[in-house]
């Protein structure tokens, strides 16, 4: 394989080998990931650019064991190539030597965790994995000119080849591939917007001709405008804006920030809501790295230590198995993520952090029958530029985005108005009434972060609309 830098020629086990020779700290993890993608864009019924890349980043976890505690230092650069692989690992070093004590170190680990053939090359992808798409894509086209509206979107794929090694013996390796399709259909006078998205592995199961047959209709529907103001409102949340709400959800649930009384999951008085029924709905919210369509890394792979997005993650925990993990069963509250330190030291069930996530309640209604079921009501495409208002209830912003429908007598009878939302998304899994059936879906909002989820669609009452917004 030739070196990303076009260098060297150097495979992505033999980085970590050498960076690992390399390190004189107490302890060295190294994870090396290499990518490769493809790409369409179109605008106005017509391609407009395509496109390949190839990337390479490198992770160096260093850590010291000072006089008083362990310390560590990471830094990751793009494009590395093998002469400057020593520099990398000096500036690891320099930094856990420059740095506090940490309290969450733990021992890396060591053999044990299952992951692909070390040594293998990494898997690539190629142009050709669009190529049904792109034959359907101009299909799409035709289809769209002759029923007067115009297609924007984009297409990727991409494959992450991941390896990891430790010090204390880990050797691990997996491949990754992720795929995105988004369509957007407009009306010539860009009045009326409809948008979808797919999530996909390999292409083969998106049909676009179907996405824009899906956006005709939902343009018809918006032939009738309807002006709404804010409110509360009975709404069919769609399973991407489920995601959009329940993976945000899933990020702040670290259990040691819960046991510390600063989240939606710390209880009053003290200690967590772990054991508590937060929905009437019998859901199960779960992670599983082998979750079938869903399938990740079975193993930690942590390039930081906490942050906003994978709280509670530490790079101590570089390559521990991961496992499935049961959040939410029956409704009731089981366990919140956090690090093998966080565990400890909190005493509440807790587990690793797989890079997936499921919502399902055990329904096989689809999006189609929960709006059959509406008297009076709200369906939503997306909700769009979510922010985080108040964390200690996690009381959520944003807008909708690119089609609100009115639902009457369980029949879309127009397009209404935007606006903004506010809501914590607890508070809306706990208000639901009624779940569809569980799908693959990929969130607008947090889909370029986490790509891997199944929602169902939600009825939920009274979600709140607290301002009309001007957005199309």
């Amino acid at each position: 394989m030739t070196g990303v830098t076009g260098r060297a020629t150097v495979r992505p086990h033999e980085l970590v080998e050498r960076a690992l020779e390399l390190s004189g700290a107490d302890e060295t993890a190294v994870i090396v990931q290499e990518n490769s993608s493809v790409n369409l864009r179109w605008a106005g019924n017509a391609l407009t650019t395509n496109g390949t890349t190839r990337g390479r980043q490198v992770t160096v976890v260093a850590s010291v064991d000072g006089a008083t505690g362990t310390a560590a230092g990471v830094v990751s650069r793009s494009g590395v190539a093998p002469g400057e692989l020593a520099e990398l690992v000096a500036a690891a070093e320099r930094a856990a030597r420059a740095a506090g004590p940490v309290e969450d170190a733990q021992p890396l680990v060591g053999p044990g965790a299952s992951g692909g053939e070390f040594e293998a090359p990494p898997q690539t992808t190629s142009p050709s994995v669009l190529d049904g798409f792109a034959e359907g894509l101009g299909e799409a086209f035709r289809a769209a000119r002759d029923g007067g509206r115009e297609l924007f979107g984009f297409a990727s794929h991409t494959v992450a080849s991941t390896y990891l090694g430790t010090s204390a013996g880990a050797r691990l390796r997996y491949d990754r591939p992720e795929g995105t399709a988004e369509l957007n259909a407009k009306s010539p006078d860009r009045l009326r917007s409809a948008w979808a998205n797919r999530a996909t592995d390999d292409f083969r199961d998106v049909d676009v001709l179907a996405m824009d047959g899906e956006l005709a209709r939902r343009l018809a529907w918006a032939q009738r405008s309807v002006a709404l103001p804010a409110g509360r409102y009975e709404t069919v949340l769609p399973p991407v804006a489920v995601a959009d709400l329940l993976i945000y959800l899933h990020w702040m649930a670290d259990v040691r920030d819960a046991a510390e009384g600063r989240t939606v999951f710390s209880a009053p008085g003290g200690g967590t809501r772990v054991g508590e029924r937060l929905t009437r709905l019998p859901v199960r919210l779960y992670s599983d790295p082998a979750e079938p369509g869903l399938e990740v890394e079975p193993f930690v792979v942590a390039h930081s230590t906490g942050g906003a997005v994978g709280s509670g993650q530490s790079v101590f925990d570089n390559g521990a198995p991961l496992e499935r993990a049961e959040w939410i069963s029956d409704g009731t509250l089981r366990a919140l993520p956090g690090s093998r330190y966080a565990a400890g030291v909190t005493g509440v069930p807790s587990a690793l952090r797989p890079d997936n996530l499921i919502l399902d309640a055990g329904s096989s209604a689809t999006t189609e029958e929960l709006i059959a079921g509406t008297e009076r009501g709200l369906l939503l495409t997306c909700l769009w530029y979510i922010r985080e208002v108040d964390p200690q209830n996690l009381l959520m912003t944003g807008l909708t985005r690119d089609g609100v429908y009115l639902v009457e007598n369980g029949e879309i009878t127009g397009a209404v108005n935007n606006f903004r939302f506010n809501e914590s998304p607890l508070a809306v899994l706990g208000r639901a009434t009624e779940a569809g059936r569980t799908e693959r879906c990929l969130s607008r909002e947090w889909g370029d972060w986490f790509g891997r989820s199944s929602m169902p669609a939600l009825r939920v009452p009274e979600f709140h609309m607290s301002s009309v917004s001007p957005g199309v």
